[in-house]
Protein backbone atom coordinates (compact mmCIF):
# COMPACT_ATOMS: atom_id res chain seq x y z
CA UNK A 1 0.00 0.00 0.00
CA UNK A 2 2.92 2.42 0.62
CA UNK A 3 4.93 1.56 -2.52
CA UNK A 4 2.86 3.57 -5.04
CA UNK A 5 3.24 6.96 -3.24
CA UNK A 6 7.03 6.55 -2.97
CA UNK A 7 7.25 5.64 -6.65
CA UNK A 8 5.18 8.71 -7.55
CA UNK A 9 7.41 10.94 -5.43
CA UNK A 10 10.61 9.70 -7.03
CA UNK A 11 9.13 9.90 -10.49
CA UNK A 12 8.06 13.50 -9.92
CA UNK A 13 11.45 14.38 -8.43
CA UNK A 14 13.24 12.90 -11.42
CA UNK A 15 11.11 14.95 -13.80
CA UNK A 16 11.68 18.14 -11.82
CA UNK A 17 15.43 17.52 -11.90
CA UNK A 18 15.30 16.94 -15.67
CA UNK A 19 13.36 20.19 -16.17
CA UNK A 20 15.88 22.12 -14.04
CA UNK A 21 18.81 20.56 -15.93
CA UNK A 22 17.22 21.50 -19.28
CA UNK A 23 17.17 25.16 -18.24
CA UNK A 24 20.80 25.27 -17.09
CA UNK A 25 22.34 25.53 -20.62
CA UNK A 26 20.08 28.49 -21.51
CA UNK A 27 20.90 30.20 -18.21
CA UNK A 28 24.66 29.68 -18.56
CA UNK A 29 24.75 30.81 -22.20
CA UNK A 30 22.81 33.94 -21.28
CA UNK A 31 25.24 34.64 -18.45
CA UNK A 32 28.26 34.25 -20.76
CA UNK A 33 26.78 36.65 -23.32
CA UNK A 34 25.92 39.20 -20.65
CA UNK A 35 29.45 39.00 -19.21
CA UNK A 36 30.94 39.70 -22.62
CA UNK A 37 28.66 42.56 -23.60
CA UNK A 38 27.98 44.25 -20.23
CA UNK A 39 30.80 45.95 -18.40
CA UNK A 40 29.06 45.44 -15.06
CA UNK A 41 28.42 41.74 -15.72
CA UNK A 42 25.14 39.84 -15.55
CA UNK A 43 23.87 41.67 -12.51
CA UNK A 44 22.20 40.59 -9.28
CA UNK A 45 18.91 39.62 -10.93
CA UNK A 46 20.64 37.00 -12.99
CA UNK A 47 22.16 35.34 -9.93
CA UNK A 48 19.25 35.79 -7.50
CA UNK A 49 15.98 36.68 -9.19
CA UNK A 50 16.32 34.36 -12.19
CA UNK A 51 16.90 31.17 -10.08
CA UNK A 52 14.10 32.15 -7.68
CA UNK A 53 11.61 32.52 -10.53
CA UNK A 54 12.80 29.17 -11.96
CA UNK A 55 12.30 27.57 -8.54
CA UNK A 56 8.78 28.97 -8.40
CA UNK A 57 8.05 27.55 -11.87
CA UNK A 58 9.36 24.12 -10.84
CA UNK A 59 7.19 24.24 -7.73
CA UNK A 60 4.14 25.13 -9.81
CA UNK A 61 4.75 22.05 -11.97
CA UNK A 62 3.66 19.83 -9.05
CA UNK A 63 0.07 20.98 -9.72
CA UNK A 64 0.23 20.68 -13.50
CA UNK A 65 -2.09 17.65 -13.56
CA UNK A 66 -4.72 19.31 -11.39
CA UNK A 67 -4.60 22.69 -13.18
CA UNK A 68 -2.87 21.90 -16.48
CA UNK A 69 -3.76 24.98 -18.55
CA UNK A 70 -3.26 27.51 -15.73
CA UNK A 71 0.12 26.06 -14.73
CA UNK A 72 1.35 25.85 -18.32
CA UNK A 73 0.42 29.48 -19.07
CA UNK A 74 1.91 30.71 -15.78
CA UNK A 75 5.23 28.94 -16.33
CA UNK A 76 5.39 30.05 -19.99
CA UNK A 77 4.84 33.70 -19.04
CA UNK A 78 7.21 33.51 -16.07
CA UNK A 79 9.97 32.20 -18.34
CA UNK A 80 10.09 35.72 -19.82
CA UNK A 81 12.13 36.96 -16.84
CA UNK A 82 14.03 33.71 -16.15
CA UNK A 83 16.33 31.90 -18.52
CA UNK A 84 16.67 29.07 -16.01
CA UNK A 85 12.89 28.51 -16.20
CA UNK A 86 13.13 27.49 -19.87
CA UNK A 87 13.25 23.79 -18.95
CA UNK A 88 10.20 24.15 -16.67
CA UNK A 89 8.32 25.90 -19.52
CA UNK A 90 9.16 23.11 -21.97
CA UNK A 91 8.08 20.48 -19.45
CA UNK A 92 4.78 22.28 -18.85
CA UNK A 93 4.24 22.46 -22.60
CA UNK A 94 4.98 18.76 -23.02
CA UNK A 95 2.71 17.91 -20.09
CA UNK A 96 -0.27 19.78 -21.51
CA UNK A 97 0.43 18.31 -24.98
CA UNK A 98 0.10 14.83 -23.45
CA UNK A 99 -3.58 15.64 -22.91
CA UNK A 100 -3.89 15.85 -26.73
CA UNK A 101 -6.25 18.81 -26.73
CA UNK A 102 -5.53 21.12 -29.69
CA UNK A 103 -7.17 24.19 -28.12
CA UNK A 104 -4.95 24.06 -25.04
CA UNK A 105 -1.84 23.45 -27.12
CA UNK A 106 -2.81 26.32 -29.42
CA UNK A 107 -3.00 28.68 -26.42
CA UNK A 108 0.22 27.68 -24.65
CA UNK A 109 2.56 27.45 -27.67
CA UNK A 110 2.08 31.10 -28.80
CA UNK A 111 2.43 32.22 -25.17
CA UNK A 112 5.76 30.37 -24.90
CA UNK A 113 7.09 31.76 -28.20
CA UNK A 114 6.00 35.31 -27.29
CA UNK A 115 7.62 34.97 -23.86
CA UNK A 116 10.89 33.97 -25.51
CA UNK A 117 10.82 37.15 -27.59
CA UNK A 118 10.20 39.30 -24.54
CA UNK A 119 13.04 37.58 -22.72
CA UNK A 120 15.43 38.87 -25.35
CA UNK A 121 14.37 42.42 -24.42
CA UNK A 122 14.66 41.68 -20.69
CA UNK A 123 18.28 40.53 -21.10
CA UNK A 124 19.78 43.05 -23.57
CA UNK A 125 22.02 40.79 -25.62
CA UNK A 126 23.13 42.12 -29.01
CA UNK A 127 22.12 40.00 -31.99
CA UNK A 128 23.45 40.11 -35.56
CA UNK A 129 21.35 42.23 -37.98
CA UNK A 130 18.53 40.26 -39.63
CA UNK A 131 18.60 37.46 -37.06
CA UNK A 132 15.00 38.02 -35.91
CA UNK A 133 13.85 34.95 -37.77
CA UNK A 134 16.41 32.89 -35.86
CA UNK A 135 15.12 34.26 -32.55
CA UNK A 136 11.61 33.25 -33.64
CA UNK A 137 12.47 29.89 -35.21
CA UNK A 138 14.49 28.48 -32.32
CA UNK A 139 11.71 28.83 -29.67
CA UNK A 140 9.15 27.55 -32.19
CA UNK A 141 11.39 24.54 -32.88
CA UNK A 142 11.88 23.72 -29.21
CA UNK A 143 8.13 24.16 -28.62
CA UNK A 144 7.40 21.81 -31.53
CA UNK A 145 9.74 19.18 -30.08
CA UNK A 146 8.07 19.49 -26.66
CA UNK A 147 4.62 19.20 -28.24
CA UNK A 148 5.67 16.13 -30.28
CA UNK A 149 7.13 14.41 -27.22
CA UNK A 150 4.05 15.24 -25.17
CA UNK A 151 1.70 13.95 -27.88
CA UNK A 152 3.71 10.72 -28.09
CA UNK A 153 3.57 10.27 -24.32
CA UNK A 154 -0.18 10.92 -24.34
CA UNK A 155 -0.72 8.41 -27.15
CA UNK A 156 1.32 5.85 -25.22
CA UNK A 157 -0.76 6.45 -22.10
CA UNK A 158 -3.97 5.93 -24.07
CA UNK A 159 -2.58 2.73 -25.57
CA UNK A 160 -1.47 1.39 -22.19
CA UNK A 161 -4.84 2.28 -20.67
CA UNK A 162 -6.62 0.53 -23.56
CA UNK A 163 -4.45 -2.57 -23.16
CA UNK A 164 -5.10 -2.57 -19.42
CA UNK A 165 -8.84 -2.26 -19.99
CA UNK A 166 -8.71 -5.09 -22.51
CA UNK A 167 -6.76 -7.27 -20.10
CA UNK A 168 -9.21 -6.57 -17.30
CA UNK A 169 -12.14 -7.24 -19.64
CA UNK A 170 -10.51 -10.51 -20.76
CA UNK A 171 -10.00 -11.52 -17.14
CA UNK A 172 -13.65 -10.76 -16.35
CA UNK A 173 -14.80 -12.74 -19.39
CA UNK A 174 -12.52 -15.63 -18.44
CA UNK A 175 -13.86 -15.58 -14.88
CA UNK A 176 -17.42 -15.53 -16.23
CA UNK A 177 -16.70 -18.45 -18.56
CA UNK A 178 -15.07 -20.37 -15.72
CA UNK A 179 -18.08 -19.71 -13.47
CA UNK A 180 -20.42 -20.83 -16.24
CA UNK A 181 -18.35 -23.96 -16.84
CA UNK A 182 -18.44 -24.75 -13.12
CA UNK A 183 -22.22 -24.26 -13.05
CA UNK A 184 -22.67 -26.53 -16.08
CA UNK A 185 -20.40 -29.12 -14.53
CA UNK A 186 -22.33 -28.98 -11.26
CA UNK A 187 -25.58 -29.44 -13.17
CA UNK A 188 -24.11 -32.38 -15.07
CA UNK A 189 -22.88 -33.99 -11.85
CA UNK A 190 -26.26 -33.45 -10.19
CA UNK A 191 -28.02 -35.00 -13.17
CA UNK A 192 -25.69 -38.02 -13.16
CA UNK A 193 -26.10 -38.42 -9.41
CA UNK A 194 -29.86 -38.35 -9.77
CA UNK A 195 -29.83 -40.87 -12.61
CA UNK A 196 -27.61 -43.42 -10.91
CA UNK A 197 -28.98 -43.09 -7.37
CA UNK A 198 -32.66 -42.29 -7.68
CA UNK A 199 -33.47 -45.61 -9.31
CA UNK A 200 -31.60 -47.73 -6.78
CA UNK A 201 -32.79 -45.79 -3.75
CA UNK A 202 -36.39 -45.93 -4.96
CA UNK A 203 -36.24 -49.73 -5.22
CA UNK A 204 -34.63 -49.97 -1.79
CA UNK A 205 -37.32 -47.71 -0.33
CA UNK A 206 -40.06 -49.79 -1.95
CA UNK A 207 -38.67 -53.03 -0.50
CA UNK A 208 -38.31 -51.45 2.92
CA UNK A 209 -41.92 -50.24 2.67
CA UNK A 210 -43.08 -53.79 1.94
CA UNK A 211 -41.28 -55.04 5.04
CA UNK A 212 -42.89 -52.31 7.10
CA UNK A 213 -46.48 -52.80 5.90
CA UNK A 214 -46.64 -56.55 5.34
CA UNK A 215 -46.88 -58.46 8.59
CA UNK A 216 -47.82 -61.75 6.93
CA UNK A 217 -44.49 -62.36 5.22
CA UNK A 218 -42.68 -65.60 5.92
CA UNK A 219 -39.08 -65.87 7.02
CA UNK A 220 -37.87 -66.72 3.52
CA UNK A 221 -39.75 -63.80 1.90
CA UNK A 222 -38.37 -61.43 4.52
CA UNK A 223 -34.83 -62.69 3.86
CA UNK A 224 -35.30 -62.14 0.12
CA UNK A 225 -36.43 -58.55 0.70
CA UNK A 226 -33.61 -57.85 3.16
CA UNK A 227 -31.11 -59.34 0.72
CA UNK A 228 -32.57 -57.15 -2.05
CA UNK A 229 -32.20 -54.07 0.16
CA UNK A 230 -28.58 -54.94 0.89
CA UNK A 231 -27.77 -55.62 -2.76
CA UNK A 232 -29.55 -52.46 -3.89
CA UNK A 233 -27.68 -50.34 -1.37
CA UNK A 234 -24.38 -51.90 -2.42
CA UNK A 235 -25.13 -51.27 -6.10
CA UNK A 236 -26.07 -47.66 -5.30
CA UNK A 237 -22.71 -47.15 -3.61
CA UNK A 238 -20.90 -48.78 -6.54
CA UNK A 239 -22.66 -46.54 -9.04
CA UNK A 240 -21.92 -43.49 -6.90
CA UNK A 241 -18.27 -44.52 -6.88
CA UNK A 242 -18.38 -44.79 -10.67
CA UNK A 243 -19.74 -41.23 -10.97
CA UNK A 244 -17.00 -39.92 -8.69
CA UNK A 245 -14.51 -41.85 -10.82
CA UNK A 246 -15.69 -39.88 -13.85
CA UNK A 247 -14.93 -36.66 -11.97
CA UNK A 248 -11.39 -37.90 -11.36
CA UNK A 249 -10.84 -38.89 -14.97
CA UNK A 250 -8.72 -35.78 -15.57
CA UNK A 251 -6.30 -37.06 -12.91
CA UNK A 252 -5.39 -40.14 -14.96
CA UNK A 253 -8.09 -42.45 -13.60
CA UNK A 254 -10.07 -44.51 -16.13
CA UNK A 255 -13.55 -43.25 -16.92
CA UNK A 256 -16.41 -45.52 -15.90
CA UNK A 257 -18.31 -47.16 -18.78
CA UNK A 258 -21.60 -45.46 -19.63
CA UNK A 259 -24.87 -47.42 -19.92
CA UNK A 260 -26.19 -48.29 -23.37
CA UNK A 261 -29.23 -49.87 -25.01
CA UNK A 262 -27.84 -53.36 -24.35
CA UNK A 263 -27.95 -52.69 -20.58
CA UNK A 264 -31.74 -52.20 -20.50
CA UNK A 265 -32.54 -55.95 -20.03
CA UNK A 266 -30.26 -55.99 -16.99
CA UNK A 267 -32.00 -52.90 -15.65
CA UNK A 268 -35.37 -54.63 -16.07
CA UNK A 269 -34.05 -57.75 -14.35
CA UNK A 270 -32.90 -55.72 -11.36
CA UNK A 271 -36.32 -54.08 -11.15
CA UNK A 272 -38.03 -57.48 -11.18
CA UNK A 273 -35.73 -58.72 -8.44
CA UNK A 274 -36.73 -55.72 -6.36
CA UNK A 275 -40.42 -56.61 -6.66
CA UNK A 276 -41.65 -54.59 -9.64
CA UNK A 277 -43.86 -56.30 -12.21
CA UNK A 278 -42.06 -55.38 -15.44
CA UNK A 279 -42.39 -56.66 -19.00
CA UNK A 280 -40.08 -55.69 -21.86
CA UNK A 281 -40.93 -55.76 -25.56
CA UNK A 282 -38.23 -54.83 -28.07
CA UNK A 283 -38.19 -54.79 -31.85
CA UNK A 284 -34.97 -52.80 -32.22
CA UNK A 285 -32.80 -53.89 -35.15
CA UNK A 286 -29.20 -52.72 -35.14
CA UNK A 287 -27.15 -50.79 -32.64
CA UNK A 288 -27.74 -47.05 -32.24
CA UNK A 289 -25.06 -44.51 -31.37
CA UNK A 290 -23.73 -44.31 -27.84
CA UNK A 291 -25.61 -41.06 -27.16
CA UNK A 292 -28.96 -42.49 -28.31
CA UNK A 293 -28.42 -45.76 -26.45
CA UNK A 294 -27.44 -43.96 -23.25
CA UNK A 295 -30.42 -41.62 -23.49
CA UNK A 296 -32.86 -44.50 -24.05
CA UNK A 297 -31.39 -46.26 -20.99
CA UNK A 298 -31.97 -43.14 -18.89
CA UNK A 299 -35.57 -42.89 -20.12
CA UNK A 300 -36.30 -46.46 -19.04
CA UNK A 301 -34.48 -45.93 -15.75
CA UNK A 302 -36.48 -42.78 -14.97
CA UNK A 303 -39.74 -44.55 -15.87
CA UNK A 304 -38.98 -47.45 -13.53
CA UNK A 305 -37.91 -45.06 -10.78
CA UNK A 306 -41.15 -43.07 -10.99
CA UNK A 307 -43.23 -46.25 -11.08
CA UNK A 308 -41.50 -47.56 -7.95
CA UNK A 309 -42.04 -44.20 -6.19
CA UNK A 310 -45.58 -43.34 -7.15
CA UNK A 311 -47.25 -46.59 -8.28
CA UNK A 312 -46.22 -49.46 -5.98
CA UNK A 313 -47.60 -52.79 -7.10
CA UNK A 314 -48.41 -51.50 -10.59
CA UNK A 315 -47.53 -53.36 -13.75
CA UNK A 316 -44.90 -51.64 -15.90
CA UNK A 317 -44.64 -52.29 -19.62
CA UNK A 318 -41.57 -51.14 -21.56
CA UNK A 319 -41.54 -50.98 -25.35
CA UNK A 320 -38.49 -50.36 -27.56
CA UNK A 321 -38.99 -49.93 -31.31
CA UNK A 322 -36.72 -48.60 -34.01
CA UNK A 323 -34.17 -49.15 -36.73
CA UNK A 324 -31.33 -47.27 -38.38
CA UNK A 325 -32.49 -44.59 -40.78
CA UNK A 326 -35.67 -43.97 -38.84
CA UNK A 327 -35.79 -43.42 -35.13
CA UNK A 328 -35.87 -45.09 -31.73
CA UNK A 329 -39.13 -44.97 -29.78
CA UNK A 330 -39.02 -45.70 -26.06
CA UNK A 331 -42.22 -46.15 -24.06
CA UNK A 332 -42.64 -46.82 -20.33
CA UNK A 333 -46.24 -47.29 -19.24
CA UNK A 334 -47.41 -48.27 -15.78
CA UNK A 335 -50.90 -49.06 -14.58
CA UNK A 336 -52.55 -47.67 -11.47
CA UNK A 337 -51.02 -48.44 -8.10
CA UNK A 338 -52.36 -51.54 -6.41
CA UNK A 339 -50.61 -51.13 -3.06
CA UNK A 340 -50.06 -48.35 -0.59
CA UNK A 341 -46.72 -47.45 0.87
CA UNK A 342 -44.91 -44.38 2.11
CA UNK A 343 -43.53 -42.57 -0.91
CA UNK A 344 -39.85 -41.66 -0.76
CA UNK A 345 -39.07 -37.95 -1.08
CA UNK A 346 -38.98 -36.78 -4.69
CA UNK A 347 -36.23 -34.53 -6.02
CA UNK A 348 -38.49 -32.89 -8.58
CA UNK A 349 -35.69 -32.76 -11.16
CA UNK A 350 -35.88 -36.24 -12.68
CA UNK A 351 -38.15 -35.49 -15.63
CA UNK A 352 -36.60 -32.04 -16.02
CA UNK A 353 -33.10 -33.47 -16.35
CA UNK A 354 -34.40 -36.23 -18.62
CA UNK A 355 -36.00 -33.62 -20.88
CA UNK A 356 -32.63 -31.88 -21.18
CA UNK A 357 -30.97 -35.18 -22.07
CA UNK A 358 -33.50 -35.97 -24.78
CA UNK A 359 -33.27 -32.45 -26.18
CA UNK A 360 -29.50 -32.70 -26.39
CA UNK A 361 -29.90 -35.96 -28.31
CA UNK A 362 -32.25 -34.19 -30.75
CA UNK A 363 -35.35 -36.09 -29.62
CA UNK A 364 -38.66 -35.33 -27.96
CA UNK A 365 -39.96 -36.42 -24.55
CA UNK A 366 -43.63 -36.68 -23.55
CA UNK A 367 -45.22 -37.78 -20.28
CA UNK A 368 -48.79 -37.65 -19.02
CA UNK A 369 -51.33 -39.63 -16.95
CA UNK A 370 -53.46 -42.23 -18.72
CA UNK A 371 -57.19 -42.86 -18.58
CA UNK A 372 -56.79 -45.87 -16.23
CA UNK A 373 -54.97 -43.72 -13.60
CA UNK A 374 -51.62 -44.92 -14.84
CA UNK A 375 -48.78 -42.98 -16.37
CA UNK A 376 -47.09 -42.98 -19.78
CA UNK A 377 -43.53 -41.83 -20.53
CA UNK A 378 -42.42 -41.79 -24.18
CA UNK A 379 -39.34 -40.59 -26.00
CA UNK A 380 -38.70 -40.31 -29.73
CA UNK A 381 -34.97 -40.30 -30.48
CA UNK A 382 -33.34 -39.78 -33.88
CA UNK A 383 -31.41 -42.69 -35.37
CA UNK A 384 -29.75 -41.58 -38.60
CA UNK A 385 -28.46 -44.04 -41.14
CA UNK A 386 -24.76 -44.79 -40.48
CA UNK A 387 -23.88 -44.14 -44.12
CA UNK A 388 -25.51 -40.71 -43.86
CA UNK A 389 -23.49 -39.91 -40.74
CA UNK A 390 -20.26 -40.73 -42.58
CA UNK A 391 -21.29 -38.55 -45.51
CA UNK A 392 -22.02 -35.56 -43.29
Amino acid sequence: MDVAPRLGWWQQTWRMAAAAAAGVPAWLSTGVLLAREQAAGPGSWFFVGDPLVALGCLTALWWRRRFPLAVALTVAIASTVSALATGAALMALGSISARRRPVEIGVVVPAYVAASQLAVGFYPVQSPPGSWWLRLAFPALTAGIAVAVGMAVGARRVEVRSLRDRAESAEREQAARAAQARALERNRIAREMHDVLAHRISLVAMQAGVLDHRGDLGAEESRVLVRGIAEGSHQALEELRDVLGVLRADQGRPEAPQPSLDAIPGLVADARTSGLHVTLSTTVTGTPSDAVGRTSYRVVQEGLTNAAKHAPGAHVHITLEGAAGGGLDVSVRNSAATARSAHPPASGFGLLGLTERVDLAGGELNHHPTADNGYLLTAQLPWPNPTHEKRT
